[in-house]
């Protein structure tokens, strides 16, 4: 008799569940802009433009040694990618994009075997 009584509540506790069981769908809906947005906004963190972490510098002076040095830079390391800066009225190497000071340290190690004279900073924000 208990067996029966137990198997009749356990049966009513899965037919409540699946009666009370609901079923969603998800829409969502955003704006195309978005897409675009997020896409910019990593590229600029990529290019050292918004963010407040570390890159290397490799040169600071005249052009045509600055492109010198990039070209140099591409052939023997490019593992980060490096960009010219401008400054009046001179021109910078930098290298990378590093989010703390233990991740430039370490590129540093690995870019000094070529570039001696290279040396980690925190570039100023730009507005």
């Amino acid at each position: 008799m208990k067996f029966k009584q137990f198997f009749f509540v356990l049966t009513l506790f899965f037919i409540a569940g699946f009666m009370y069981s609901q079923q969603g769908a998800l829409q969502i809906n955003q704006d195309e802009k978005i897409t675009e947005l997020l896409r910019l906004k990593s590229n600029l963190s990529k290019d050292n433009k918004i963010s407040d972490g570390y890159t290397i510098q490799l040169y600071y002076g005249e052009l045509k040694e600055a492109n010198n040095v990039i070209r140099n830079y591409n052939r023997s390391v490019s593992v980060w990618s490096a960009t010219i800066e401008y400054e009046t009225p001179n021109y910078k190497v930098w290298v990378g994009n590093y989010s703390t000071r233990l991740e430039a340290d370490r590129a540093l190690l690995e870019i000094q075997k070529n570039f001696p004279t290279a040396f980690v900073l925190r570039p100023e924000r730009r507005n």
